[in-house]
């Protein structure tokens, strides 16, 4: 295909016009130096008082919201005692499910609210739960998660937790303020391979870490058929406003708890990020809508493939790449290499220095297919072991279920949580931090420290049994 130059130019994030348009983005200069106290304490290690039984109410419960409901409903010592829905079909139909459940008879007089958008602050205020879990819009992550803590509940998020450093920022003071956890769910964390290498991590059998490789590489222009309903609806309309990397949590979460980012080892620094032109979603939209569709209207500016480089305060470096536009199969390449091998992901693998016992001579081929049992026998995480069974049946391969259990093992055993509010901050900061850079030609963007210095003397996940 030959593209016009023209054309091209308007197209690529690094336009001339781009560059001088007037920024989509909060001050960020104001935003990365170090803010005075919270007036709260910090919630690094921070264990919240037991609740033996755990009220739990659900906003959002859609494809992924519906999934965390029907889970949680099903563990010991939880009660679900209200859902809130834009529509009430959604609501009806997850209280239906509840309904037949074992353990439907524990759930019971759940409060439903559904129809104008500000019912869930209504539910807050009436129902006071322990717990809210939020799956809605990425917009609404941020305002619900802060209402939910100032009205005495934990607030657990779908990824990312907030889009802007301004609204991670006031997540992070009001959980400070609060004493309530504000947890992103990334479930990618609880992954089989994730865990094991999490484990083989802690154990130093790669030596000092060097180098890591995240992406979220998942073609999901399909969504662009849900047109008044469902993900696309409210999705589509990013790749047209956004800038960046806008969903860098899935890839950048296990790596960075690899090398125990945000807590004592070390820390996000600055990162430079770069995009391709933006040239699939227009073609998609020309190709599978009549022209006056609105997803013909939209000028999608951001780049197709994203590609930052983190560095952090120890020298390290991790590459992050998105694309949900590219007909490529799905990889959150979930590579990690130190000074003694490396582990990747899709297809997992590994390699060791002086080979795998019984596999390998040398590090100069991958172990990997059904050579990887002999690695998982002797790294399987032990968190894995024990819930494995117990989770198949939940979401993406059984991660949302080790997820659902690890939280409400934590809050009923009064433990702190596997991911803190300040991790999920400094993941989700990539997203505003990629598209500062890309205005500014790739110049370097310095992340924000939100423990204020803390993350020093933070302790770096356990080896969870």
């Amino acid at each position: 295909m030959s593209i016009n130059r023209r054309n091209f130019l308007k197209k690529t994030s690094l336009s001339t016009a781009a560059l001088a348009s007037v920024s989509l983005y909060s001050n960020c200069e104001s935003l990365v130096k170090p803010k005075v106290s919270s007036g709260g304490l910090y919630m690094g290690d921070h264990a919240a008082p037991k609740l033996s039984k755990i009220r739990a109410a659900f906003i959002g419960v859609g494809s992924r919201g519906g999934g965390h409901l029907k889970f949680f409903a099903g563990l010991p010592g939880t009660e679900v005692v209200a859902i809130s829905d834009l529509y009430e079909d959604n609501v009806n139909e997850k209280l239906a499910m509840i309904n037949q459940l074992a353990e439907a008879p524990r759930h019971k007089n759940i409060a439903k609210y559904w129809g104008d958008e500000n019912r869930w602050k209504t539910m807050l205020q009436e129902v006071k739960p322990d717990l809210v879990f939020i799956s809605t819009n990425w917009n609404n992550h941020a305002p619900m998660a802060i209402e939910c803590m100032k009205q005495g509940a934990h607030a657990f998020v779908e990824v990312p937790l907030a889009v802007t450093l301004k609204e991670l920022w006031e997540i992070v003071d009001t959980s400070e303020r609060t004493q309530r956890h504000c947890m992103m769910m990334e479930n990618v964390n609880y992954g089989r391979a994730e865990l094991m290498y999490l484990k083989m991590c802690r154990k130093g059998v790669i030596g000092e870490l060097l180098h890591a490789e995240a992406a979220y590489i998942h073609e999901l222009r399909g969504q662009m058929n849900q047109v008044e309903r469902g993900t696309g609806s409210w999705r589509t309309h990013h790749y047209a406003t956004g800038r960046g990397n806008l969903y860098p949590t899935h890839g950048l979460g296990p790596v960075a708890q690899y090398m125990s980012l945000a807590r004592q080892d070390d820390n996000f620094k600055s990162l430079v990020s770069f995009s391709t032109p933006a040239l699939g979603r227009k073609l998609y939209a020309e190709k599978n809508y009549p022209t006056n569709h609105k997803w013909n209207q939209l000028d999608y500016r951001n780049g197709d493939l994203n590609t930052s480089i983190i560095k952090t305060h120890l020298g390290r470096t991790i590459m992050v790449q998105w694309d949900e536009t590219s007909p490529r199969p799905y990889t959150r390449l979930n590579l990690v290499q130190g000074t003694k091998g490396t582990l990747a992901g899709y297809p997992t693998r590994v390699a060791l220095e002086g080979g795998v016992e019984g596999v390998t001579k040398d590090h100069h081929r991958w172990v990997e297919g059904e050579q990887l049992e002999k690695v998982f026998e002797k790294y399987e995480h032990p968190l894995y072991k024990r819930l494995n069974e117990q989770s198949k049946q939940s979401g993406h391969g059984g991660m949302d279920g080790i997820m659902m259990y690890r939280i409400v093992e934590c809050l009923q055993k009064g433990l702190p949580l596997d991911q803190n509010v300040y991790e999920g901050a400094f993941w989700s900061a990539v997203t505003e931090l990629s598209g500062k850079s890309i205005e500014q030609d790739g110049a370097p963007q310095q992340f924000p420290d939100f423990t204020r210095g803390n993350w020093k003397n933070t302790k770096p996940l356990d080896i969870i049994s």
